[in-house]
């Protein structure tokens, strides 16, 4: 148990807090409370805008909010029986956590759906449904058990990783959601194999991180689908063979894949994007028999996935994937030492290094198509 004093301390820092749907984010004086037992607080060195963000951002319901999951920063001070981290740890921030005793956590590579820290949607934190921030005595709701946007967090000790000192915050904190999800989709979801043929749909971070994945497993083909031209080039560096942009056709894009493909389809498919049409775009894009989709985006309208049943009948697998089937304690240190070796890509994956006061302009960049990361540097 720590002795530091500043763990009943309140700490006043700057926030990027979103007062409502689509409305710009202000920078606030917020209000951040000591952790609790099992909680650390974390300065938090630097963040990165995920889809995720800016689709809660646009369409939920729940605010004042602080956004931002994927992150990566430094114990500030710990929370009444927290054995496992001290002030001054690096560490990565995870949006659904490992508590090493549910059903799902000792399941090994059964489940990643931790029973006790899996994602929390509203906006409180998991060990007493409060909220830790607040301005002028008025709560601000955290998102995913993490909220990032802020120059320091509260979050439970099950999500948070621990990682080795000499890794570069600001590359590795990609590994907290986006690139781990799409390496993770290839390697534990869908099993890639060598000789095979992938489509992926949806070339941003998470799509070129599957990509990548599928390549490191020896596929032949990886057949990428976007609307935006402007990453057909980026995606030959990730291992993408063959470009498909779905406005270049007067045909379903299933059609132009099977086609491509001989008439059998992809063996692997993957939506990336968080469009449910498009997941059972992906579906019939596949082989009768052994064809497997694997479907990684959050979808903020039409959440339902509809297919005709003889899609299915005909030996073709839809399967989902939360960060890739990764137990975030367990496997991101493996991740991140594939990284300090050189073995996985991920500084490719920054396309824009930004000040935390120009958020707002990281989110219309996102909104826009024009960066995959766009990682957020706090003040020193």
């Amino acid at each position: 148990m720590s002795s530091d004093p500043t763990r009943s301390q309140v700490i006043t820092c700057r926030a990027a807090v979103a007062w409502g749907a689509g409305e710009a984010l202000v920078m606030e004086e917020v209000e951040v409370s000591p952790p609790q037992a099992l909680e650390i607080r974390i300065k938090v060195v630097c963040t990165s805008l995920c889809r995720s963000d800016l689709s809660a951002w646009e369409s939920q319901s729940i605010f004042p909010r602080i956004f931002g999951h994927e992150a990566a920063g430094i114990v500030e001070s710990v929370g009444e029986e927290v054995t496992e981290f001290e002030k001054g740890d690096h560490v990565l921030t995870v949006f659904t956590g490992e508590c090493g005793d549910c059903r799902h956590c000792v399941s090994e590579k059964k489940s990643n759906h931790c029973q006790v820290l899996g994602l929390e949607r509203r906006g409180l934190m998991h060990s007493d449904q409060k909220t830790r921030f607040s301005i002028n005595g008025k709560p601000v709701y955290h998102y995913c058990a993490v909220s990032s946007f802020s120059e320091y967090t509260v979050v439970h000790s099950g999500c948070a990783v621990k990682v080795d000192p000499l890794a570069p915050l600001h590359k590795i904190c990609l590994l907290s959601c986006g690139a781990a999800a799409g390496l993770g989709a290839a390697w534990n979801v869908a099993n890639v194999s060598k000789g095979s043929t992938v489509a992926i749909f949806g070339l941003g971070t998470v799509g070129l991180s599957v990509a990548q994945g599928a390549k490191l497993r020896g596929a032949d083909r990886i057949i990428g689908v976007d609307i935006n031209p402007a990453k057909a080039e980026k995606a030959k560096i990730f291992g993408v063979t063959e470009f498909i942009n779905p406005n270049d056709y007067n045909e379903p894009v299933q059609q132009v894949i099977k086609r491509a493909t001989g008439g059998g389809g992809a063996d692997f498919s993957f939506e990336c994007v968080g469009d449910t049409g498009i997941a059972t775009t992906a579906l019939q894009s596949c082989s009768d028999g052994w064809g497997v989709t694997v479907t990684l985006g959050v979808p903020k309208e039409k959440p339902e996935i509809s297919a005709h049943y003889g899609v299915l009948l005909s030996g073709r697998t839809l399967k989902g994937s939360l960060f890739g089937g990764w137990k975030p304690k367990s496997d991101l240190p493996s991740l991140i030492g594939k990284y300090m070796n050189k073995e996985i890509m991920i500084d490719e994956l920054v396309t824009h290094d930004l000040e935390f006061v120009d958020i707002n302009g990281a989110f219309e960049l996102m909104r826009e198509g024009k960066c995959l990361r766009c990682v957020l540097h706090m003040p020193n």
